[in-house]
C-alpha cells in the first residue's frame, strides 16, 4: 500500500492538499474536487486539522428571530443551524416563533466546571484515605500549582472518590470562554507533578487519566455536579398560543410529558426530552464547537407544570454544555461569522451564547413535542424531510 504523501507533518498549503486529494483519487478513484472547493485562507488551520485535504460542506440554514430573555442574552437572535436533516430548521424555526410570541425564553447560567481527574493508586486504602486528607489539607498549594499553567483557568475544588486502595480526584475548574479541557489537562498535570514531588506514602501507582471526568461521554456524575455550563430554558406559554401556533393544548402536552417521562426512565435514557441533540449539533457545527462534546450536552431534564388558568410552564436543564466563544474551531472563518451573528465574539461572550443555546433547546422540544401531540409528526417529515 502506498504511503500519503506527507511533504512535512502539518503542510497547510493548498498544492499539499492537492496533492493529497489527488493521491486519494489514485487509490480510491473518488473524485474530490467537491472537497476540495472552500473559500479560505488554509493559513487558519494549524490547531485545528492534520493532513488536511479540503472541507466537509453541510448545508446551513437560519431560524428565528428567538427572543431570550437572559442574564447575557437579551433580545431578538437569529440562529445558524448546520444540518443535512429536512425539517429541522422548519421544526425549531416553529418553536422559536411559538417563544417570541409568548414573550420570549428566560434562560439562565447556573453553574460552571470542567474536570480532569488523575487516579492514585497505593499500597492499601489506609494509605489512600490518609492521601485525600492530605489533598484537603494541601489544596490551597495545589491550586497555586494548577494557576501556574493558565490565567483563564480557575481550580474551585478537588472532588474525591475512593475505591479500595484507589483515590479518584476531580479537579474542578472555571475556564473562562474556552470549552477547557486542554487547559485544565495541562494545569492539572503540573499540580499532579508538585503532588507526586512530595512523595505520598504508600503510592504505588499514577494516571493522569482515571476516565472518572468521562470525557466525551454522557455520565450521571456530571448531570448531578456539571460539566462545562449548566443553563436552564424555561417559559410559561398561554394556553391559546398553543392552540393558535402548534395545534395542541397545555393539558395535552402535559398529558404526553408525563407519559414521556415513563419512557424515558424505562430506557434509561440520558435525557426526558424530545431531541436536544438535534438543535445543538446543528448550532455546533455552525459556530466551530467540538461537535464530539454533543455526547456530553446533550443530556437534558425537561420539567412541566399545567398552571390552574390553563397556562403550561415548561423548564429544560442542560447540564453538560461544553462550548466556548474563544479557541478551538471557533476562529474558523465561517464559524467566525456565526458567532458574529450571534454577537458572540469577543470576551466574556461563552454565557451568552450558552443562554441562546438553551433557548433554542427549548424551541425544538416545543415543536417536536407538539407535533407529536397534533399527529403531525409524520406528515411534516413527509413534506420536508425526505430526499427522493
Amino acid at each position: 500500500m502506498k504511503k500519503l504523501p506527507y511533504q512535512k507533518e502539518n503542510d497547510y498549503t493548498p498544492e499539499m492538499a492537492t496533492k493529497r486529494r489527488e493521491f486519494i483519487k489514485e487509490i480510491t478513484g473518488a473524485d474530490m474536487t467537491q472537497v476540495g472547493s472552500y473559500s479560505f485562507n488554509t493559513d487558519v488551520l494549524p490547531g485545528n486539522i492534520e493532513n488536511f485535504i479540503g472541507v466537509a460542506q453541510i448545508p446551513m440554514g437560519v431560524a428565528g428571530p428567538i427572543k431570550i430573555n437572559g442574564e447575557h442574552a437579551q433580545g431578538d437572535f437569529f440562529i445558524p443551524l448546520a444540518t443535512s436533516e429536512g425539517t429541522l430548521v422548519a421544526s425549531y424555526n416553529r418553536g422559536m416563533k411559538l417563544l417570541t410570541e409568548a414573550g420570549g425564553v428566560t434562560c439562565t447560567v447556573i453553574e460552571e466546571s470542567m474536570q480532569r481527574a488523575p487516579l492514585f493508586v497505593f499500597d492499601n486504602a489506609r494509605y489512600a484515605r490518609d492521601f485525600g486528607k492530605w489533598i484537603t489539607t494541601n489544596f490551597d498549594t495545589i491550586k497555586e500549582k494548577a494557576a501556574e499553567t493558565t490565567k483563564s483557568g480557575k481550580l474551585t475544588n478537588i472532588e474525591q472518590y475512593g475505591v479500595g486502595k484507589m483515590k479518584f480526584l476531580r479537579f474542578n475548574y472555571t475556564t473562562g470562554d474556552a470549552a477547557g479541557q486542554n487547559m485544565v489537562t495541562k494545569a492539572t498535570y503540573h499540580a499532579c507533578q508538585w503532588i507526586l514531588a512530595q512523595k505520598p506514602e504508600g503510592l504505588e501507582h499514577f494516571a493522569m487519566a482515571g476516565n472518572m471526568d468521562t470525557d466525551k461521554k454522557h455520565s450521571l456524575i456530571n448531570s448531578l455536579h456539571t460539566r462545562g455550563k449548566r443553563v436552564v430554558a424555561e417559559i410559561t406559554i398561554p394556553n391559546h398560543l398553543l392552540e393558535k401556533i402548534m395545534h395542541t393544548t397545555s393539558k395535552a402536552l402535559f398529558r404526553q410529558r408525563n407519559m414521556s417521562n415513563v419512557g424515558a426512565m424505562l430506557s434509561g435514557a440520558s435525557n426526558n426530552g424530545a431531541h436536544s441533540a438535534n438543535g445543538l449539533t446543528a448550532m455546533f457545527i455552525a459556530t466551530g464547537q467540538d461537535v464530539a462534546n454533543i455526547a456530553e450536552s446533550s443530556a437534558a431534564i425537561t420539567y412541566a407544570e399545567l398552571k390552574d388558568n390553563g397556562d403550561y410552564y415548561i423548564s429544560i436543564t442542560i447540564p453538560s454544555l461544553i462550548i466556548a466563544t474563544f479557541g478551538g474551531g471557533t476562529g474558523l472563518p465561517t464559524q467566525r461569522e456565526c458567532l458574529t451573528m450571534l454577537g458572540c465574539v469577543g470576551k466574556d461572550k461563552v454565557y451568552k451564547l450558552a443562554e441562546i443555546m438553551a433557548g433554542v433547546v427549548l424551541a425544538g422540544e416545543l415543536s417536536l413535542g407538539s407535533a407529536i401531540v397534533a399527529n403531525e409528526w409524520v406528515s411534516s417529515h413527509e413534506a420536508y424531510g425526505r430526499n427522493r
